[in-house]
This record gives C-alpha cells, structure tokens and sequence, in this order.
C-alpha cells in the first residue's frame, strides 16, 4: 500500500470519513493520468467541507491499479493527485490524508479493496472508532470494506454506484449501517442524520 499524505502527527482518535476518489470526489476517468482532466463531482467539495465541519478527519482510500497494470506511474498519479487537492483546498475541503492501493487485481497484496490493509495503514496516523466511521464509495468493494471492519457504509449512485445499486441493496438491505445516497452531497447529510437519530 502507499500513502500520497498523512498527517504530520498522530490525530486524536474518533470521528473518520473514508472516502473514495473516482467517482465520488472526482470524475470517473478510466486510469486517469493527466491531471488537466481532473474535475470535480458538483457537490463534492461542499459535502466534505460540511463532513469537516461535523467533526470528521477526511481520509481518501482508493484503488489504483492502473499502476500496478502499467497503465500510468507513481508520477502521474501524483499529479493527478495533486491538482485533485489544489481543487479541494481552494473550496476549504483537502483531504487530511491519503492513502492508495497501487496493485493489480491479481498481486495478492492485502490492501486492494475490499480488503482492509489502507484503513489499517490509516490508522497509524487517524486512529478511528468503528462506530462512529463511515466509508463512501462507489462500489460494492467500498461498502463491503466498511462492514467487515464494523464501520458505516454509503453507496453513492455517481461513478459506478448506479450499476451496484441492485446487488449492494440485495445483500445488505436490511443493515441499517447500510446507506444508499444519490451523491456524497447525499451521503453526509444521511450520516449526519443517522447520528442524530442514534444520539
């Protein structure tokens, strides 16, 4: 696993937002390495400005493996990477860190999503408590990392979330840690509102 930033110190444990990135901050483009093509999703700055403001620590966790395919290099994707933050921080919404799997489907590592190896990496720096984190993704992987790991899930319907809507709803349907939402605009205001709920 790598990690693109962290924090400089140890951040308090608690309250952590596991996002993903294609798709749900940024525009899905198929192994993107051209950072001019970098957009973000409408919404998506606002939503984790406002998650920031609620308390939450704003961690991205995001498969890449157009590295470990040869698709783009670890240059390129820090490019990408780079201009995706320049994004976020003119709307007060960087990530506080990131951390990414480069591999292959096939390598057999243990950070590729659904597995659990970039929240551990995480943790080394954003300590987080299961029941009060939520993961967000766009895919079946997303929601089924979160759950493994005791932590909330949200599918949203951008990127691929509308094609893994049925199959995400089939499984995990009657989980109340288990959210669909229309965007990630979508997605904090259900978070903020099951935790008012459970309050």
């Amino acid at each position: 696993m790598s990690t693109w930033r962290e924090p400089a110190v140890a951040l308090p444990s608690g309250r952590v937002l596991f996002v993903d990135r294609d798709g749900v901050i940024i525009e899905d483009r198929h192994y993107l390495a051209d950072p001019a093509e970098v957009a973000l999703i409408p919404g998506a700055a606002k939503a984790l400005a406002r998650a920031r403001l609620a308390g939450f620590t704003l961690v991205g966790v995001s498969n890449q493996s157009g590295i470990g395919r040869g698709r783009f290099s670890e240059a390129e994707l820090d490019r990408v990477m780079t201009r995706m933050d320049e994004l976020l921080t003119r709307a007060s919404a960087p990530l506080d860190a990131m951390h990414y799997c480069p591999h292959a489907p096939d390598d057999g590592c243990r950070c590729r999503k659904p597995r659990r190896g970039l929240l551990d990496e995480a943790a080394r720096r954003t300590p987080w408590l299961p029941e009060a984190s939520w993961v967000v993704g766009d895919k079946e992987t997303d929601v089924r990392l979160g759950r493994e790991a005791s932590l909330g899930a949200v599918l949203i319907l951008t990127g691929h979330g509308a094609a893994q809507e049925e199959r995400v709803r089939k499984h995990w349907g009657h989980d109340p840690r288990v959210l669909v939402a229309a965007d990630l605009g979508e997605a904090v205001t259900l978070i903020l509102a099951t935790e008012a709920g459970n309050s």
